[in-house]
């Protein structure tokens, strides 16, 4: 009798679990109306029917944005309208601000690994955050101290590294991963006082690095998914890649709070990365965790990307490579050897920034930005914006719109940025690589420096020699640009 008791117990509990879970996809499918649609762009989107004809999604929906008469589409499955019109970027970021937030679903989508950090969310907590940052980052000491870190990490570590690899015969390594080791140690070192030795002639393997780069690639995957109804049951009901990123962004948590409560011990006033100096406004230690992982992330992926597809573009335009070793030497003088550029001579080298302002306008590493409409709206183009809608600007297509950048928008060419030799910038509504508007990037100018600390410093010293340069970059999923294979390079050492 008791084992008829058990069993009926046992087939009532499994029948209401899976009576339960039907409901709830019965729930979610409803939900998803747009899988309904059957139009051209939204059945190429499912089927993936686009990919034998484009490299990348961004090359598709750059070809849909060339073909639209606005240079707006609508992608009916993401409930996403996407734009590459500087007009509506302008009215988006600066004009109508206020309705174009980043949004709940926004929030929702990074809210696991970046809580209420500065980057996902909006309102009175980010224009403090916004307020704060940008005084610790605008200030010389905090952009000398950066400077610092990157011109100890280029001398002592990644001049060292490609010096042991230069001539090996058949020597072949991946230029990207070395770039992103580069910057995860600068940036955990800038944000957390951190060093965490990515960089060291063995290559350690970090399991920080690696738990960041699963987040970031799991968290692009459900911004891209048609419904969030699809990444929110799986992490309900820990499946699948949900549950690999639950137990990636503990992994960060974790790491973080033991940072900060050795700093409470040890003391932060004498320090000068960010978290010490967030210590001394803050005294919530969850908060003090969302704010700094989110410098962590956006600084980390942004420069390594950019420097990937520099020296990619640089490898097949030795004129380039030329002009930027002439600049050099004219401002710094011809010797190479332990050398780094400071600001006074960053800032005469108006080339070699045309150059790397023309690779990101090429090959943005964020490729695009979304917001969400909060109230019905139109924008300059005449574009209809329901409320709820995801706004997208895509700076990758509109580095390839010949109605924004003339019939050569295809070519690099750096020139494109000079008058006079002398480094003239556009509207950045234009060109949105580091945003625009009141969210325009605060890091914009250390960003800047790094990669051309980096840009220079190698081009002066090797010649690297990308293995396949005709090969078109592939990008995996991600938050920023990262190319799939990365980007096998021989380097030798220049003889002057």
């Amino acid at each position: 009798m008791e084992s008829l008791k058990a069993s009926f117990g046992i087939l009532f509990f499994t029948f209401t679990f899976s009576f339960s879970i039907f409901s709830l996809l019965i729930f979610v499918l409803r939900a998803i109306k747009p899988w309904s649609c059957g139009c051209e762009v939204c059945r190429s989107y499912l089927t993936r029917s686009w990919s034998p004809e484009f490299d990348n999604l961004s090359d598709w929906f750059t070809h849909l944005l060339r073909k639209s008469p606005t240079g707006t589409i609508h992608v009916h499955v993401l409930g996403n309208t996407i734009t590459a019109n500087p007009d509506n970027v302008e009215y988006m970021l600066k004009t109508r601000f206020d309705n174009f937030p980043k949004g709940k679903p926004f929030s929702a989508i990074l809210g696991d690994l970046l809580g209420k950090g500065i980057f996902n969310v909006d309102g009175d907590s980010w224009k403090f955050q916004r307020k704060m940052a940008s005084l610790e980052l605008g200030s010389v000491s905090i952009r000398s101290h950066a400077l610092e870190i990157v011109s100890s990490e280029i001398q002592n570590r990644l001049i060292p590294l490609l010096s042991s690899e230069a001539g090996k015969n058949g020597g072949v390594f991946d230029l990207q991963d070395v770039f992103r080791r580069f910057s995860f140690d600068t940036i955990c070192q800038f944000s957390f006082g951190l060093d965490p030795g990515c960089l060291q002639l063995d290559l350690p393997i970090s399991d920080l690095a690696v738990a960041f780069d699963l987040a970031s690639k799991l968290l692009a995957e459900r911004a891209m998914t048609a419904s969030p109804w699809v990444w929110k049951v799986k992490r309900l009901l820990n499946l699948g890649s949900e549950k690999k990123l639950k137990a990636a962004i503990k992994a960060i948590h974790v790491l973080a709070e033991e940072v900060i409560q050795n700093r409470q011990k040890l003391g932060f006033s004498t320090q000068n990365d960010l978290l010490s100096r967030f210590m001394g406004t803050i005294n919530d230690d969850r908060y003090l965790r969302d704010i700094v992982i989110s410098f962590l992330l956006a600084g980390r992926d942004t420069v390594a990307s950019a420097l990937t597809t520099f020296f990619w573009l640089v490898a097949q335009h030795p004129e380039v490579e030329a002009a930027i070793r002439e600049e050099s030497d004219r401002v710094m003088g011809p010797t190479v050897q332990e050398q780094t550029a400071n600001f006074k001579q960053m800032k005469e080298m108006h080339y070699l920034q045309a150059a790397m302002y023309e690779s990101m306008r090429l090959y943005p590493p964020v490729q695009f930005d979304s917001k969400f409409c909060q109230e019905d709206d139109i924008l300059p183009d005449g574009t209809y914006v329901t409320k709820g809608t995801r706004v997208t600007y895509h700076p990758y297509a509109m580095g390839r719109m010949e109605r924004v950048w003339g019939n050569d928008c295809l070519e690099f060419k750096p020139e494109r940025w000079l008058q006079d030799g002398v480094f003239r910038p556009v509207s950045p509504f234009k060109y949105p690589v580091f945003q625009a508007g009141i969210r325009v990037c605060l890091g914009k100018e250390i960003a800047l420096v790094e990669m051309k600390s980096v840009a220079v410093s190698l081009i002066r010293q090797f010649d690297i020699r990308v293995v396949t340069p005709s090969q078109m970059p592939r990008f995996l999923p991600g938050l920023t640009a990262t190319v799939r294979g990365g980007l096998p390079v021989t380097i030798q050492e220049r003889r002057l």
